[in-house]
């Protein structure tokens, strides 16, 4: 695209200066000579205490989010990924350990500048509040530098929470700026979301030690103030807090998910006392995540509404399902995308992430996601499935794919799988196969390596090869395929009867329709609309309240009562946002249901039973040359387990991509190779979707 470096220029100088000013906010120079000349300028009876905030805080990351849509826009409209040579050393593994996982240079660089933010913020709040301290009759000078250290605290929690939803808007421009996904930017939110609550148990704590053992005024911890901050609020927004803190540590998030989906939905309430209690001037610091979360929540709320026409699954041995969804075929997305999916019949208000593994280039019309079995919601789905019902009603959201794809670009591509951590390979060697079919293009060599526990697993293999009647040439491909069984030390003596891939295709319902973009083809262009005119409008229409319905009250010297300041703010953000995006939607989904009228409906498939091409090659005739192909191309290792450092660091060649994907052991101890100084040709990748 042309041009790239100009953009990224300005979107860095722009949250260069942003980062400048969150640099600035604590010390004496932004408190004593700038605070009163920006006052001075910008709190105006339009804005009145907001001013300064909205332009200093909201705006830069506003104007990168809309300019971000655009650039995106462009850059999809010329096809260009984004260049990697600059980046290799910085996404090489940097600390591999528990429980932080695998950080990469890059990660580790700015997780060093936002501590390094938070502990030059607290350091200078102190300095410049210790210079003048509020005392109170009978309280003791420490006594009143404790009360100070506890608020400053909370002061930077706050700045916690100004980065915290970033990682998970899902359709924001800001994430695929960053090349990040919402997938794999969940461990920010997290790192986020723990070091801001530490912050707020140490502010709370200290206030209740403060006011309960020194100035004896427990009582203003009920105070809901009509002139300042709620403290009440700010108590129920501390106990909401906790109880989402307590449901979302990994070991009670991954054995009960339910009651972790239910209780981290607290946010909204939390969210509402958690204003109350900081005021408007501080919410306009934080406000571009929320507003931006805010957007994206509804867009996915409004999707949610459509039905998704289900064309047919595949249930393997392994209690693996492959479900193949319809699509427009102007639908294009990356290797790796992933795809929420919804079923009302297994759970009304559940949602969950599954990879895509089918290639947009080789599959126009459909669209495939595979689902493990390994938890209620999927041992229901299977149940289900396993009924051969006619009709599945199932809504889809999505998919969400990564900023840009640099893999096909690698001399070697070395996939690294356990169990189902195969299936985002799927998709890869899907896309693989589609473009060396284009004249001229060169495609990566593939090893894949993959763990399996038992012989049953080996069906996943199965699934490289999309469903018959998919024309797929392989001849140019060059891959080779290790399986590994680790837990039977031969091939079982079974009938292949209980090796049966079950195949079922699913009615078609007028109700449904096929996966589609949310906001059509140039779906960047209006999401940028939808950010600008909502944010212009808010702006607008708080400027008209302030004018006419606060100014007047403060100007005659009465109290305008200080939580409905905030009560307005809140209204307008979400009105403003549900105009806008309201309109854009429906305007799109005018000419999205005209395009989906011309495509035609699937036939239904009668269910078949079909043995696995993995587990009975030679006593049957294979039914296509693709499939042969992929079968000579395996061998499997049964009762062992892949000697990783010795199979990476024979892998000959300049430029490997390494892509490791399952569970957390794998993935370590193949950053940790990568890391190693003897490996400087491989490229690391870990691609992870449990959290």
């Amino acid at each position: 695209m042309k041009f790239r470096a100009a953009w990224q220029i300005l979107f860095l100088s722009i949250f260069a200066g942003y980062m400048l000013i969150w640099v600035m906010l604590p010390t004496k120079t932004y408190k004593i000579v700038w605070t009163p000349k920006l006052n001075a300028h910008l709190n105006s009876t339009y804005f009145r205490e907001q001013g300064r905030n909205l332009l200093l805080f909201s705006f830069p990351i506003m104007l990168i989010a809309a300019l971000g849509c655009l650039y995106l826009h462009l850059q999809k409209k010329s096809n260009s990924g984004s260049s990697r040579s600059s980046v290799n050393y910085l996404r090489r593994p940097a600390v591999v350990m528990a429980p932080i996982g695998i950080v990469t240079v890059l990660e580790l660089t700015f997780a060093a500048m936002f501590i390094s933010l938070l502990i030059w913020s607290l350091a200078n709040y102190l300095y410049v509040s210790f210079g003048s301290l509020r005392m109170q009759a009978g309280v003791k000078v420490w006594q009143s530098k404790f009360r100070s250290v506890s608020l400053r605290l909370g002061y930077i929690g706050n700045t916690c929470m100004a980065f915290l939803f970033f990682p998970v808007t899902r359709g924001s421009s800001i994430l695929p700026l960053m090349g990040l996904t919402s997938e794999s930017s969940i461990k920010y939110h997290i790192w986020i979301g723990h070091v801001s609550t530490v912050l707020f148990v140490a502010h709370s704590f200290g206030f209740m030690i403060y006011w309960g053992a020194m100035s004896h005024e427990m009582s203003q911890m009920l105070e809901w103030s009509s002139t300042y901050l709620s403290n009440l609020a700010g108590v129920i927004a501390f106990v909401m807090l906790m109880a989402i803190w307590a449901t979302s540590f990994a070991r009670v998030r991954r054995k009960m998910f339910e009651l972790f989906f239910y209780v981290h939905h607290l946010y909204i309430p939390y969210l509402v006392f958690y204003m109350f209690h900081v005021g408007v001037a501080y919410l306009c610091m934080i406000i571009p995540g929320i507003f931006l979360f805010i957007i994206d929540r509804y867009l996915r709320f409004l999707v949610s509404k459509r039905r998704t026409r289900l064309v047919s699954s595949r249930l393997l041995p392994n209690r693996t399902m492959e479900l193949t969804f319809a699509k427009s075929p102007g639908l294009e997305y990356n290797p790796t995308s992933t795809l929420f999916v919804h079923v009302p019949s297994v759970c009304k208000l559940q949602w969950h992430p599954f990879t895509i593994i089918s290639s947009s280039n080789l599959e126009t019309d459909k669209l495939s996601v595979v689902i493990k079995s390994q938890g209620n919601w999927t041992e229901n789905l299977y149940r289900q499935l396993s009924t051969s019902p006619d009709h599945l009603q199932v809504s889809t959201e999505g998919p969400y794919e990564p900023a840009s794809f640099h893999f096909l670009s690698r001399e070697s591509l070395v996939m690294i799988s356990g169990g189902s951590g195969i299936t985002p390979f799927i998709s890869i060697i899907r896309e693989i196969i589609s473009t060396s079919t284009e004249s001229g293009q060169k495609v990566p060599k593939i090893l894949l390596v993959a763990a399996f526990k038992t012989t049953a697993d080996l069906t996943m293999l199965d699934l490289l090869l999309p469903l018959s009647g998919i024309p797929t040439d392989i001849s140019k491909l060059q891959i080779q395929i290790e399986a590994y069984v680790t837990q039977e030390h031969e091939r079982p003596h079974e009938e292949y009867s209980k090796n049966q891939i079950q195949t079922k295709g699913f009615k078609t319902n007028p109700l449904d329709s096929p996966i589609s973009a949310v906001l059509g083809k140039n779906g960047w262009l209006w999401l940028g609309a939808i950010i600008s005119s909502s944010f212009v409008m808010f702006l607008l229409l708080l400027g008209f309240v302030t004018r006419y319905q606060i100014y007047p009250v403060e100007h005659r010297k009465k109290n305008y009562h200080y939580s409905y300041k905030i009560l307005w703010d809140m209204f307008l953000v979400c009105a403003s946002i549900f105009v806008a995006t309201s309109a854009v939607f429906l305007w799109q989904k005018r000419k999205i249901s005209a395009d989906q009228k011309q495509i035609q409906n699937v036939d239904f498939q009668t269910p078949t039973m079909s043995p696995s091409s993995w587990l009975s090659p030679s006593d049957r005739e294979l039914e296509s040359l693709p499939c042969q192909s992929l079968v000579q191309s395996t061998t499997v290792h049964y009762g062992a387990r892949p000697d990783l450092k010795r199979i990476l660091l024979e892998c000959k060649g300049s430029d490997i991509g390494v892509l490791a994907s399952g569970p957390t052991s794998i993935r370590q101890k193949v950053a940790k190779i990568c890391a190693s100084s003897s490996a400087k040709n491989l490229y690391f990748e870990s691609m992870s979707f449990t959290w």
